[in-house]
């Protein structure tokens, strides 16, 4: 508490685009482990992404080191643009007394990023097309072939309209719904049970890092299996009207993977999701809380 909102809008964009631009690499790979081997049984695909480490080998041998830095203009935007309006609208509630109540925190959480997954879902979208271009023999998903982001923002707008830009937000919704729930909510509980028991001191950068470390991982066990759905709706080919060639919507992709993948499917990439996860959480509440007392 203490900071206005339009001020909190302000250092959550600062404090997620300067998260994204250290923790981007790991969002390259957990891209492709996420659409490789889409819609089919285990075993019986190549495998060209095999873990993390080789994964991110992988994608420089492919792409060149630049590679593993791709969608970072779109990523920058979404971080921006998602985390200004999800740390905004929480702060908000702050002010009202909304966390105060049992509950509340996460409930302000869920809501502030529902509203900032919609706010910056067609970078997003950009985002995730641009991460999964590659050369045919590593290629993994659908390829759009952009040649830039403004050109993947042209091209989305002139083939399906704006409505276009805003395919795959209902996997985006539910993703962060949940992601800012769980983090909001168990970083703040984190950082006031290690200060309780004089761990580390309050307002310490210690006591901040344990928050973050202990958000990180819940996030990445509760997100994950929404993170692979909405990487999937997002990524996949549409016909003229805009209608998805693979999914129709996100039960029908939460079937199709579990059907076709095993429920293991919709924990693909966990290890990247983690270890990209766990830093940007603690890096970017890290940043947010020190913003925050300056």
């Amino acid at each position: 508490g203490g900071v206005p909102p339009a001020i909190d809008l302000v250092l959550g964009a600062t404090a997620g685009c300067l998260a994204c631009f250290l923790t981007n690499p790991l969002e390259v790979v957990k891209t492709r482990l996420q659409l490789q081997g889409e819609l089919q049984p285990p075993g019986t695909y190549p495998r060209p992404y095999r873990g993390v480490l080789r994964a991110a080998v992988a994608v420089c041998r492919a792409d060149g080191l630049r590679g593993l830095q791709k969608g970072l203009a779109a990523g920058l935007l979404y971080q921006g643009l998602m985390n200004g309006v999800r740390f905004y609208c929480y702060s908000h509630a702050e002010d009202a007394g909304w966390t105060e109540y049992p509950g509340g925190t996460v409930a302000a959480g869920a809501v502030a990023g529902a509203v900032g997954a919609i706010v910056g879902s067609p970078a997003y979208l950009v985002k995730t097309h641009l991460q999964a271009q590659t050369l045919s023999a590593m290629a993994v998903g659908h390829q759009h072939n952009h040649e830039s982001i403004s050109s993947a923002f042209r091209s989305i707008y002139q083939q399906h309209g704006v409505v276009g830009l805003w395919r795959g937000v209902t996997g985006a919704v539910p993703r962060v719904a949940v992601g800012s729930a769980v983090q909001l909510a168990t970083f703040a509980s984190a950082k006031d049970w290690v200060c309780e028991r004089q761990w580390f001191r309050k307002g310490s950068w210690a006591a901040v890092l344990a928050g973050g470390m202990v958000s990180g991982v819940a996030v990445a066990v509760t997100m994950t299996p929404f993170d692979v759905i909405s990487t999937r709706l997002y990524n996949q080919p549409v016909d003229a009207d805009g209608t998805g060639k693979l999914y129709r919507g996100f039960l029908d992709c939460i079937m199709q993977i579990s059907s076709k993948e095993g429920l293991l499917g919709l924990y693909k990439g966990i290890g990247a999701v983690y270890l990209r996860l766990g830093p940007h959480t603690v890096l970017s509440l890290f940043f947010w809380d020190k913003l925050r007392d300056m």
